[in-house]
């Protein structure tokens, strides 16, 4: 997926969101390895909700790839 595209699918209508994706794609996503950039991309694909309980802690993806990118979003959780 191009950067452009990656860039509108971060664009959630959640500011919150919106501003955690974007922060990661402009500062990591480049130099990220291709499966942590899958992994990204898969996340991008979930329904807000569900996205949102993952960056907000409020639930873990099952995949260890999502887990990793979630954790390289927020950081690690206490």
């Amino acid at each position: 997926m191009s950067d452009g595209r990656l860039a509108w699918r971060c664009r959630r209508g959640m500011r919150e969101l919106d501003a955690l994706l974007e922060r990661y794609l402009d500062g990591r996503y480049r130099n990220a390895d291709l499966s942590e950039q899958q992994a990204f991309a898969m996340l991008l694909e979930l329904p807000d909700p569900t996205l949102h309980a993952y960056l907000f802690g409020q639930a873990a993806p099952a995949d260890p790839a999502a887990r990793r990118v979630i954790e390289s979003i927020t950081g690690p959780r206490a």
